[in-house]
């Protein structure tokens, strides 16, 4: 299992995108079926890069307890 993080306009379509295998050399080509399991909404696109940028230098732990954090939340 892997965490692939990105950003987008329309969760729904990109992630169909990914299933699709649309994209011949992107990350999730060998990893189908993707499932989303995390998301934030920002106010624009630069906040979105630089959250973006933030997580994808973190650890593998640090983003299981981040994914993990918002499925407590939810219960």
């Amino acid at each position: 299992e892997s965490y692939y993080t990105g950003i987008c306009t329309d969760l729904k379509r990109r992630v169909l995108e990914h299933n699709s295998g649309k994209y011949k050399r992107a990350y999730t080509k060998g990893r189908i079926p993707v499932r989303l399991v995390y998301w934030e909404e920002q106010k624009d696109r630069s906040f979105a890069s630089k959250r973006e940028i933030e997580i994808k230098g973190w650890s593998r732990l640090k983003k299981i307890k981040l994914i993990e954090s918002l499925r407590r939340v939810k219960l």
